[in-house]
């Protein structure tokens, strides 16, 4: 059984820097590298840079929504993916357009750079294509099969890509994209998924309401069962907790559950739910190098969790919910869109210690 966390009455430790409006749904945003620069993106296809405290627009946009936006880890390119089935990449500092890529047949759904080399993974369908912003030609095409892609992420320490879909998930080795890709097999399909920033554990959620997480090199995952819907997102710790292991955050229907490895492996994750979201948890994330964790929800609330269990803050400003948050690199700005085309900027309080860790 789940514990259920306290709420708390502590004095506010962030407030609002900055707010304006977009036409249309935010649909992601994504702070550079060096937290220069916050890129958004919306569901009419634009896609604007704040940077210095403006807001400019970025330039061609899209022709339909954009689904996915990411700088790479160097923060040498910036690429956008959406409805219209184009990938634009473009190279900085100038923010010049170095790529137009269409896949006309389907939408440009994910996006994720290799944390090593300036490769990016993009899905269209059931397939998921790197493309090398150095030679600007792709690497390789790989077909998930079983499914459209929903959701792609690279390993943090060794070169290997896992894809998420239908039965689960594939784990491709860029070492030699030829060989035949491990398998994490799931029932149902996944649709969420997560390396633990050591690259120990893999945690994938599904459609059938489980969760599950692997031990990288073992043959023998764990399912954590019980949740009220899909397990739609997913969050790791960088600092670790208890047993020398990260902590794991999976958001459900209204809740979102703060997973803690046991020192038993027997005995597996034991989960505790937060109590506060009256909305499906839209988004979920760790303040780097810290426990404090923030989630929002389609109801219009974005929370803040000391040590990812006692209510510190609850954050408003959008109509309709919030679709997406993110932290600066640094952890000092706090930002979230809005289904109404919000965008906000929370800062740690003047009259505060800052957000807390």
């Amino acid at each position: 059984m789940y514990g259920l966390s306290r709420n708390s009455k502590a004095a506010p430790i962030s407030q609002l820097a900055y707010q304006t409006q977009f036409s249309e749904y935010v649909t992601a945003i994504a702070y550079s590298p060096n937290g220069q620069t916050l890129a958004i993106s919306t569901a009419e296809g634009a896609i604007a840079l704040w940077q210095n405290g403006k807001l400019q627009p970025l330039t061609p946009n899209h022709q339909d929504a954009v689904n996915a936006i990411a700088f790479s880890a160097d923060g040498r390119y910036f690429a956008s993916g959406g409805q219209d089935g184009r990938l634009l990449i473009w190279q900085l500092p100038e923010w010049e357009l170095v790529a137009n890529l269409e896949h006309n047949s389907a939408w440009v759904e994910h996006l994720a750079w290799s944390p090593h080399r300036p490769h990016l993974a993009f899905s269209y369908g059931r397939y998921v294509q790197v493309w090398d912003a150095q030679t600007q030609e792709v690497v390789v095409t790989l077909n998930f099969e079983a499914s459209s892609v929903s959701a792609i992420a690279w390993h943090p320490i060794v070169e290997d890509l896992a894809i998420a879909g239908y039965q689960g998930v594939k784990i491709w080795s860029a070492s030699d994209w030829d060989d035949d890709p491990e398998t994490l097999v799931i029932p149902s399909a996944s649709c969420s998924l997560a390396w633990s920033p050591n690259g120990e554990y893999l945690a994938a959620g599904n459609l059938d309401n489980t969760l599950v997480v692997t031990q990288w090199g073992s043959p023998y995952p764990w399912v954590m069962r019980g949740f009220p819907g899909k397990v739609r997102a997913l969050a790791w710790s960088q600092v670790k907790a208890a047993n020398n292991a990260p902590l794991l955050v999976a958001a459900s229907a209204e809740g979102a559950v703060v997973w803690e490895k046991q020192a038993d492996d027997n005995l597996g994750w034991q989960g505790r739910l937060l109590e506060q979201h009256t909305g499906i948890v839209s988004a979920i994330a760790f303040q780097p190098r810290s426990l404090l964790l923030a989630s929002s929800d389609e109801a219009g609330e974005l929370c803040l969790w000391q040590k990812a269990s006692q209510l510190t803050q609850t954050l408003q400003g959008v109509g309709a919910g919030f679709s997406c948050l993110t932290w600066h690199p640094q952890g000092k700005q706090l930002a979230a869109g809005g289904k109404n085309g919000e965008l906000l900027i929370w800062e740690k309080s003047t009259s505060g210690k800052g957000f807390g860790r």
